[in-house]
């Protein structure tokens, strides 16, 4: 109830109903790849609502924005749920040292991860 009220209230374009719920399916999707291969997260060709998520960085940005705008025991839970996605994010994806000059939210550690052009394993 309360991340839809978020989604609902918040000024915020990339915010919407059911925003959340895709965001989620986005990110598992791109984790549940098979193998132990390195994952590379890929740019989206656009940055409309729907190509966006293209990127599953753009998923992450998202649950971390919906994160901020909840009260603490829906925060709490909300995040419980996606740290076990971000601890397979960051075994499976490589460091990347020039995050800081490619990056525009070098400032966010999921985005300081290397990308191909296109999502690859």
């Amino acid at each position: 109830m309360a991340i839809h009220r978020a989604e609902r209230l918040s000024g915020d374009y990339y915010l919407f109903p059911g925003v959340t719920a895709r965001a989620l399916r986005r990110y598992q999707a791109f984790l549940q790849h098979p193998g132990r291969r390195p994952l590379y997260p890929q740019d989206a060709r656009c940055s409309c609502r729907g190509c966006s998520f293209d990127d599953v960085r753009h998923a992450r940005d998202v649950l971390e924005e919906v994160l901020l705008k909840l009260p603490f025991r829906s925060r709490a839970e909300l995040k419980h749920r996606i740290a076990s996605m971000d601890v397979i994010y960051l075994y499976r994806t490589l460091p990347d040292p020039f995050a800081d000059r490619r990056q525009w939210r070098a400032d966010l550690w999921w985005r300081r991860r290397l990308t191909t052009g296109g999502e690859a394993m």
